[in-house]
Parts: C-alpha cells; structure tokens; sequence
C-alpha cells in the first residue's frame, strides 16, 4: 500500500496543477498521510529550478495548516481519530508516558519532527492532545518546516541533480544531527 501511495505522489509532481498537488500533499502529510511531500518537491524544483522558493513556501504553508488540523484531531477528536492514528504508526503504548513528558520539550519535539524523518503528523496529533500552547506550536511548526522545505530548495536550486541523492538519503540525517548537537548545545549552556 505504501508503495501505491508513493507513486501516486510521485505522479502529482507532473501534473499540470502540481502546486496545488503539493499543496493538498504537504496538508494532509501533517495530519494523517504517511508520504512527505519532499518526494514531490524534488522532482517539480529540479524541472523548474526558478520556482523553488514559491514550492517550498508552498509546501511550508500548506504543511503548517495541515499541523493545526493534526493538531486539532488530538485536542478535539484524540479518542475517536488521533489515537487510532497514531496505534496505526506504532505508537499507541508510548502515549501515556509520552504525554507528561511532552510539554516539558514540546518546542524541540515540534522543532525535532518538523525537520527530521520522524513522523511530523505524530507531534501534531500530540500537541493537540497534550495541550501545547496553540502560539507555540504554530511558530515552531513555521520553523521547522521553513527550515527543511527551504533547505531541500535551496541545495536542489544551488546544487541541481547531483544533490538529489544526498537530500533522498542522507539529509534526514544530517538534520537529525543538527538538532542533537543544538539540543545537546542548549542543554550544556543550562545546566553549565
């Protein structure tokens, strides 16, 4: 099923409304659909490389709405939509635990899934869920979505081709590194 899905996404990024493709795929991504719509950036930025700020500004307003409806599905529907969401990407035993602690570090979750390879659609679900301020979450979705969505532009209009198989394979990394050296980087300063 993941396979068929990712194809489908792959062909919206030829499609003559594919910003508007993008624009429904980075929504939905943030909420309930497990493709991210980086597999359809890629394509449609490196056939129009003078168009890769509108797509990455696109697929960044467009994922931030998509986090305040995940957000709401855990702040007003958890039991009847979140939680088999979340049960359904493996996640269901660590929501009691994870939800004492989740305020604690809700600026870093938000800021960790909205960058990285994490599942962004489960922070959104858990805000919602746990309570985190709405102000805080929606400036930390901007964040970290404007981050990676721009990043990924910015390599493929600098970099074009040959970037791709660094940012399809190694760049979740690289930005999962970043966060725990900034991480590790703040918590030094606090505890110093």
């Amino acid at each position: 099923m993941i396979k068929k899905l990712y194809d489908w996404t792959m062909s919206l990024a030829d499609h003559p409304r594919a910003l508007w493709a993008l624009a429904f795929v980075s929504f939905i991504e943030s909420s309930i659909f497990p493709i991210p719509p980086d597999i359809m950036m890629i394509p449609m930025i490196l056939a129009a490389p003078h168009r890769a700020w509108l797509i990455a500004l696109v697929a960044m307003f467009s994922s931030v709405l998509g986090g305040i409806a995940g957000y709401a599905i855990g702040a007003f529907a958890f039991d009847q939509l979140g939680q088999p969401i979340l049960e359904s990407l493996g996640k269901g035993d660590a929501m009691a635990e994870f939800n004492t602690r989740f305020n604690d570090f809700g600026f870093w979750a938000v800021l960790g899934a909205g960058i990285t390879p994490f599942p962004y659609k489960v922070i959104t679900i858990m805000s919602g869920w746990t309570g985190m301020p709405v102000a805080t979450f929606i400036a930390t979705s901007i964040l970290a979505r404007g981050l990676r969505f721009f990043i990924v532009a910015g390599l493929l209009w600098k970099f074009g081709e040959p970037i791709r198989t660094f940012i399809e394979k190694r760049l979740g990394l690289m930005f999962t590194l970043f966060l725990v050296v900034l991480f590790g980087g703040f918590m030094a300063v606090r505890y110093m």
